[in-house]
């Protein structure tokens, strides 16, 4: 038996385990983050104990690394990161009913209130006293980790444990795919980092007509091939809207599923779109920045749909099932699988855009 691992499990019991365990933290106010020995958590009431199986690196953790502003007037260290994971259940808090010892399970990484007006009305996704695994609350880069019982999301059957540990921003990439028409759409997707990757083999698998991937990155967009994007456009090379007039035969888009947050990239988008048609964004842009709104939105009468996380848990429903399909194929955005020990080197592979999705594997587990 590894030496950290849990012994005992019972529910409503106390698990016996060593004390401490290996986990990335935030420890000062500052770039980088460390390697810690910290205590193992103890499940409190409505928690469950996971043993952490797998981990995924998101672009959160690399403005986490890097110290950006976000970062500076949000996390408060030190704080356990990592809010994309998948692990075994191996402790039950007092009063949880929802999961079961052994079961294997992801995590939505919205911790909300159940109290304020967007919870109360169905909309815990826009949680107003939201705080996020990882980032305000202790996260899963590290041997075990204490969630809330309610944000535990059995994995469906045959899921790899790869795929398992990113179910979470793939359901970012299913909110915004999902937030308008798909089924017969021309639809583009503007970025391909793993959500737009996701979102293409999402936008595909619910049956959009066709899907167009950009970015300006030949690496990602031979990634988007693999998702099997039906056209890949390099923006560095030739026109968005051409291309895309040409590959609709002059009707544009119904929908853009916008990744990138770069100021160019949405305006080509609604450029691109047909009248009326829709724009979905997740991409957050670095500064604020002007847009033609007379021509590329009111005069077009286009819809624009601001995205943030999952909507919970409608979008984790609508995963499980388009994997549990086989439509969906999650692997091919997935491009390393690393020691979570390696964390600083998956950091540097995505701020030099040499990985699209990148997973750990924490310490005592095997890939």
């Amino acid at each position: 038996m590894n030496p950290t691992t849990t012994q005992t499990a019972v529910a409503g019991g106390t698990a016996t385990r060593t004390r401490t365990m290996k986990a990335v933290v935030k420890a000062v106010a500052g770039p980088g983050a460390e390697i810690r020995d910290v205590p193992v958590p103890v499940p409190g009431t409505g928690e469950v104990l996971l043993r952490v199986l797998r981990a995924g690196v998101c672009g959160t953790d690399l403005h986490i690394w890097n110290w950006d502003r976000w970062s500076q007037e949000r996390l408060k260290p030190p704080v356990t990161v990592g809010h994309e994971f998948v692990g075994e259940v191996i402790e039950l808090g007092p009063g949880v009913a929802n999961v079961r010892l052994g079961d294997v399970v992801s995590c939505e990484s919205h911790v909300v209130c159940n109290t304020c007006l967007s919870c109360r009305t169905g909309n815990g996704h826009v949680c107003e006293n939201t705080k996020i695994l990882g980032v305000d609350i202790n996260g899963g880069f590290a041997e075990y980790v204490a969630v809330p019982a309610v944000n535990a999301w059995q994995i469906p059957a045959g899921i790899p444990l790869e795929v398992a540990a990113i179910m979470e921003p793939c359901g970012n990439a299913v909110h915004t795919a999902f937030a308008g028409p798909l089924s017969g759409c021309n639809i583009a997707v503007t970025g391909c980092g793993p959500i737009g990757l996701f979102a293409i083999g999402v936008a595909r698998a619910a049956g959009a007509a066709r899907v167009f991937a950009s970015d300006v990155s030949p690496y990602r967009l031979e990634l988007a091939r693999k998702m099997q994007a039906d056209a890949v456009i390099d923006v560095s090379k030739e026109s968005f809207v051409d291309r895309v007039k040409d590959l609709t035969g002059g009707r544009g888009l119904d929908g853009v599923l916008e990744m990138s947050g770069n100021p160019a990239a949405v305006r080509d988008g609604l450029a691109a779109l047909r009248m009326g048609g829709r724009m979905s964004m997740l991409g957050l842009p670095t500064d604020s920045f002007e847009l033609d709104w007379n021509r590329l939105v009111i005069f077009k009468g286009i819809t624009l749909h601001g995205i943030i996380g999952r909507r919970m848990y409608d979008t984790w429903y609508q995963l499980d099932q388009l994997l549990g399909s086989g439509r969906l194929d999650l692997r091919p955005a997935i491009t390393h699988v690393m020691p979570m020990e390696r964390v600083d080197d998956a950091i540097a592979l995505l701020r030099e855009g040499r990985a699209g999705k990148v997973v750990l594997v924490p310490w005592g587990q095997k890939a």
